[in-house]
């Protein structure tokens, strides 16, 4: 057993631990639990069987066919693996069942402990519409719009709800109480648009959540997204480790997050920190959750939701704070006090040292409006060096299957400033080599050296502005179909059955470069091809 710090002088916080995920997350929560001196319980579908979160579990339990319904989702299902296998608690990650206040009352009805916020907490802040409440409650201004579900049922009161959106102000959201992700969410320009919107974000709200309640609110632009991380414990005390500037995505996914928030000052993050506080103290929170932000171009911060659970980028905040959230976490969920390490954390917390960022390595083709593109790797090699970090459970020779999310990994830079991290990012995924799939490895490399990017010149619609648009988005179209042609080539001589002559990709312009003996392009001709991506 690894060596306790003096906080935890009372030995690990459990015996067991039940991971209820799969992928990168359930690996970074085993190795968490395996450094405490744990043991880690894994469970699995069908498509998951030889994964490596099962691999590297010390037990694993089998939850039912690949979809995710019949695996993940089922909760009596999860539950009785943990009590099956003895685990004291269940650890749920992002995702899945993770935000469901359900799951976490039958984790607590069952005498397990649920490491996440509890049921009432996840009930308090997981509706968007209450949440909103409980910030105004607490004088934490949310972005401007209505504090209950439209009246859906009353035609009647169609003409109510058009006068209060405009009163609220065009263009506005219609957006779901329920869930995340964009799920349910409308863009409406104009007054007349606004019934049809209400009844089409309302039908995928309850397709999607199994609650159709939906809800206005001004659409704020530009804007930047600005979230911080939160942790509470049994005592009522809540802290901010940080924030984290989450700006850069598409359909409402996250692509890119950094922390500290460039452009900051002390004044702005002290501020920032004590309404994420304020609200989630209102709530009772307990373990780890993250209080999400709207900046307006006049600086002022727009309260927009709590998300009660760990979240993905939660490893840039552990790069500059050096702080083990999860490790964190699992001590909050067998009740024991915020560390002392994570209440100096967050007493440095408006003065963080250095500077990290994290890009999502997705399956999808983001030459193709960012279409999602399961399939077998067959070459897989991820970047290391100084001050990179890469979370993943992928190798060479998995298949990523169509049924779950497309994230196959994290990869993640700490450096003194931001400048050098970006220096950083730049040169960690110049040496990323995947082959057998398209992935959004392209994109992330044009972000990392685009100059509006280094400078700071972020919000929500920097990927619409600067990737999708018309001129972009054509050569960024060529350069992807030049990207697939040379990893065909790749993998067709890899495999042995085509030589270079026979894979039909015209060879790019590469000064000095060419092909090499065995077929394959130079370095240079690839750096060349990396290089004519959209800048």
């Amino acid at each position: 057993m690894p060596s306790l710090r003096k906080d935890e002088a009372g030995g690990p916080p459990f015996r067991r631990v039940l991971v209820a995920n799969r992928g990168e997350i359930a690996v970074r929560i085993i190795r968490a639990c395996h450094e405490l001196g744990m043991e880690a319980v894994a469970v699995y579908s069908d498509a998951d069987a030889a994964a490596a979160h099962v691999r590297l579990a010390d037990r694993a339990v089998r939850l039912g066919p690949a979809a995710p319904t019949e695996s993940y989702l089922r909760i009596e299902a999860v539950v009785a693996a943990a009590i099956e296998t003895g685990a004291q608690a269940i650890h749920p990650g992002y995702g899945f069942l993770a935000e469901r206040a359900a799951f976490a009352r039958a984790v607590e009805e069952a005498g397990l402990a649920f490491v996440g916020p509890p049921s009432a907490s996840i009930d308090a802040l997981g509706d968007k519409l209450h949440a909103r409440r409980t910030a105004a409650a607490v004088g934490v201004e949310a972005v401007p719009g209505t504090l209950r579900p439209a009246p859906l049922e009353r035609p009647d009161q169609v003409a109510a709800i058009v006068a209060e959106a405009a009163e609220i102000g065009f263009p506005l959201l219609v957006k779901a109480a329920a869930g995340g992700g964009g799920r349910g969410m409308r863009r409406v320009t104009t007054p007349a648009e606004l019934p049809a919107a209400l009844v089409a974000g309302s039908r995928e709200a309850a397709s999607a959540f199994g609650d159709g309640s939906v809800y206005l609110e001004r659409e704020i632009s530009p804007a930047r997204h600005i979230e911080v991380q939160l942790l509470g414990d049994v005592d009522g005390r809540v802290v901010a480790l940080g924030e984290r500037d989450c700006s850069l995505q598409r359909r409402h996914q996250k692509l890119v997050e950094e922390a500290p928030a460039p452009g900051l000052t002390v004044e702005d993050r002290v501020h920032l920190h004590e309404l994420a506080v304020r609200v989630a103290s209102a709530a009772g929170l307990r373990n780890a959750a993250t209080a999400e932000f709207l900046r307006s171009p006049d600086g002022a911060f727009y309260f927009l939701e709590v998300n009660t659970r760990l979240q993905v980028e939660h490893g840039v905040t552990e790069l500059v704070t050096g702080l083990d959230i999860v490790r964190e976490q699992l001590f909050l969920a067998a009740g024991r006090p915020l560390s002392p390490a994570a209440l100096e954390a967050a007493a440095r917390s408006a003065t963080p040292s250095g500077h990290a960022i994290e890009v999502r390595l997705s399956a999808e083709d983001p030459a193709r409006d960012f279409a999602p593109a399961p399939g077998r790797v067959t070459r897989w090699a991820m970047p290391s060096g100084p001050g990179v970090r890469v979370d993943t459970a992928l190798e060479a020779g998995d298949r990523i299957p169509a049924d779950y999310d497309n994230l196959i990994a994290k990869v993640m830079v700490h450096a003194g400033d931001r400048d050098a991290a970006i220096d950083r990012l730049r040169r960690a995924l110049d040496e990323v080599e995947i082959a057998g799939i398209q992935t959004t490895l392209p994109f992330h490399r044009f972000v990392a050296r685009d100059a509006s990017f280094r400078a700071a010149d972020l919000s929500t619609g920097w990927v619409g502005e600067h990737w999708d648009g018309p001129s972009d988005f054509r050569h960024a179209v060529e350069t992807a179909q030049l990207a697939a042609g040379l990893e065909a080539m790749d993998a067709a001589v890899a495999a042995g059955g085509a030589s270079a002559a026979s894979v039909r990709v015209a060879p790019p312009a590469t000064p000095g470069g060419g092909a090499s003996a065995d077929g394959r392009w130079a370095r240079s001709g690839l750096e060349a091809a990396q290089d004519r991506w959209p800048r």
